[in-house]
């Protein structure tokens, strides 16, 4: 057979193959059986063997794995990919139904029902795929909605992701690029499957569906990920070509059925709290008899152009939110009740039970909260509890059973003393925790603390793992934060699993982070309920810690998206002498930051709120608000009076309306990059 005969073959089995996994896998409706399918295959392989140089990347055959890699590379996701807010019962399901209508209303977009797509909420691993001018390029993991783990080979081995976009006609158009977020999952009869052979075998089994799809994509080996069996649904286009969006979610679900992807058979457009409701009580009922996991239902304005104007809101959509089923319940027995310490002082109950399996996993251990949960629950140890796994992951008792109570059961007490330090524990007024007084002189804390400041959105020391920290706090090296950075290289490299190289590479590590910002150090302090994003928006605000530390309540609470309690934690701690010493001795060791970080007054935008509208070319309408925000203006997402200007970019729609009706300045995403390159 000639090359150009083989070509031609080639091409042929491998569109034959790639139409019979799309009736497969997205259709549900096999056109051939497997046997016929198979015999397609390896003639197809049999062909690329004796001419390797007409083999592709997209062929049917690739799938099979690559060769091992070494590590996955970090990848930086174009568009971060956000978690979803969560709704428990039909009081808050109505609560945000009326909040998204409120919030249209006020964009002027008011209608009688909101139209909403709704699906599962698949019990899986969220991926995205790249795929440029047809091709799957890129395959990366979740990760922390920011960076995910580049994964590529392995997603080519699933059947149900398309390595190159399907078309309808051979002439037919492809977006240059597209962006396809969904989940991959194990299914359960799959997961059944593999564990009953690990039994015959005498080997461990999976915990769970999810793990196991975590697990098998997460292999070194792309041939070790071919042998699991996992599934891909689509459920979101975060990315595509000018010229291919659609104007509705229901809409681009039925686009990306076509280009080739699995999307939900249960996907439904709905209207209101009322068929919102009916979805999300039908798809319950269904739960135990789906043949995949879910922990409860994704719920999703369907006009995309109303998305984009609702936006977002710290770390998830105003648009969307999941309706999270309660998680599988069993019964079991406590055995005991102790109390751990926390990085704050926390004096935490923890159930000691006897050991039960709950959805797939063996619970031992649940969170008891605080003293309140436990008078609340009536509970004591020796009684039969019902126990869950809250949001199918934190295990928590939910009942007692009062009527099988013994009659040794023993009352829970809070003990008298910290069990770590033997520091008084006290209760605040007002507060529900008890709390250790020791402060970082309790090694528990003193050892969560640091774990804190040392971790990768705070001060980022690399090689300053979990254990190090214990060994460090255990072997009174280290009694609070500054100490880390008095470490030397004899005593540090004596430590057990430590060596010279390692010992060094800590020691350089410990210098590279002490270049850091205020943002970081402020979140690495530990200030209870001071997050990220608050740390953020702390050192946007006041541009230096000074002003931070001095700081009034009424100051802070001008800051966005901090309240009464937060301002409070805030001066409770600028307050504390030793807390103050530390950062003094921090600041003397040399942590420090660009002086360039300004007090809110001193910015060129201070007082002023913008509003973006549109798609912008050059930057994202996220990296347009950060800049704008680090000079001191206020971005908002809808346009008023008082509004100082709008940007408007490409498709700008109703808030550029209004601002011409209102007279406010617009600017075009050139005069944006202009004001922004002249105050920057």
């Amino acid at each position: 057979m000639t090359t150009a005969t083989a070509n031609q073959r080639i091409q042929s089995l491998r569109q034959q193959l790639n139409e019979h996994n799309y009736r497969y896998y997205v259709l549900d409706d096999p056109s051939v059986p497997d046997a016929e399918y198979d015999r397609l295959f390896r003639e197809l392989q049999q062909l690329e063997s004796e001419h390797p140089e007409l083999i592709s990347a997209d062929s049917p055959t690739q799938r099979v794995g690559a060769e091992p890699l070494k590590a996955f590379p970090s990848v930086t996701h174009q568009v971060p990919m956000l978690s979803l807010g969560n709704v428990f019962d039909d009081a808050s399901l109505q609560a945000f139904v009326s909040r998204v209508m409120r919030e249209l209303d006020d964009l002027g977009r008011a209608v009688d029902q909101a139209e909403f797509c709704c699906e599962p909420k698949l019990d899986g691993l969220a991926i995205s795929l790249i795929y440029q001018k047809g091709q799957l390029v890129q395959g990366v993991t979740r990760g922390d909605g920011q960076t995910g783990e580049g994964i590529t080979e392995n997603l080519k081995t699933l059947r149900s992701i398309p390595l190159r976009l399907r078309r309808e006609t051979p002439d037919q158009p492809l977006p240059a690029l597209l962006e396809v977020r969904g989940e991959v999952y194990m299914p359960r009869a799959t997961f059944e499957a593999i564990n009953e052979r690990a039994r015959l075998a005498g080997e461990k089994t999976l915990a769970n569906p999810r793990n196991a799809a975590a697990g098998s994509l997460r292999q070194l080996d792309p041939r070790i990920t071919a042998t699991r069996p996992l599934e891909f649904t689509a459920y979101q286009v975060a990315q595509i070509s000018e010229g291919f969006a659609a104007a509705t979610h229901w809409l681009a679900m039925q686009q990306l059925k076509g280009w080739g992807f699995k999307i939900s058979s249960l996907l439904s457009c709905v209207q209101g709290y009322a068929g919102l409701k009916n979805f999300c009580d039908n798809l319950a009922a269904q739960r135990d008899q789906l043949p995949f996991d879910i922990d409860g239902a994704v719920l999703k304005i369907n006009d995309l152009r109303l998305q984009a104007e609702l936006g977002f809101r710290a770390r998830e959509p105003r648009w969307a939110t999941a309706f999270k089923y309660p998680a599988q319940e069993q019964i079991t027995q406590l055995l005991d009740v102790e109390f751990q310490v926390g990085r704050t002082g926390a004096v935490t109950p923890v159930a000691r039970l006897e050991p039960v399996q709950v959805a797939g996993v063996t619970v031992s251990n649940a969170t008891l909260h605080n003293m309140d949960e436990v008078a609340r629950l009536g509970v004591r140890i020796g009684d039969s509890v019902i126990v869950r796994r809250a949001g199918d992951v934190i295990p928590q008792i939910v009942r007692v059973i009062i009527e099988q109570r013994p009659a040794d059961a023993r009352e829970v007490q809070v003990p008298a003393a910290c069990p770590v330090c033997g520091s008084h524990v006290e209760r605040a007024e007002g507060e529900a925790v008890y709390r250790c007084t020791g402060g970082l002189y309790c090694a528990a804390q003193r050892k969560e603390a640091l774990k804190h400041f040392a971790s990768r959105k705070a001060m980022d020391i690399e090689g300053l793992g979990d254990k190090l920290i214990e060994q460090l706090v255990d072997a009174e090296r280290v009694k609070s934060p500054a100490d880390l950075y008095r470490l030397e290289l004899e005593p540090l490299a004596a430590l057990e699993r430590m060596a010279e190289k390692s010992a060094s590479n800590l020691l350089q590590a410990l210098q590279t982070s002490k270049q850091t910002t205020l943002a970081r150090f402020i979140y690495a302090l530990g200030i209870r309920e001071v997050g990220e994003a608050t740390a953020a928006n702390l050192a946007r605000y006041f541009g230096t810690l000074d002003a931070l530390m001095k700081a009034s309540k009424e100051e802070l609470l001008d800051v966005d998206d901090i309240g009464p309690i937060v301002a409070q934690h805030i001066r409770a701690f600028f307050a504390e002498p030793h807390n103050l010493e530390t950062i003094q001795d921090l600041l003397d060791q040399g942590i420090a930051w660009p002086e360039a970080e300004r007090r809110r007054e001193d910015l060129p935008l201070t007082g002023q709120t913008w509003v973006l509208t549109g798609s912008l070319d050059s930057l994202t309408r996220d990296q347009a608000k950060e800049r704008l925000e680090a000079l001191g203006a206020k971005v908002s997402g809808s346009v008023s009076k008082k509004t100082s200007r709008v940007v408007a970019g490409a498709a700008a729609g109703s808030k550029l309306t209004k601002a011409e009706s209102l007279g406010v300045a617009v600017l075009d995403e050139a005069g944006l990059l202009q004001c922004l390159s002249e105050l920057e």
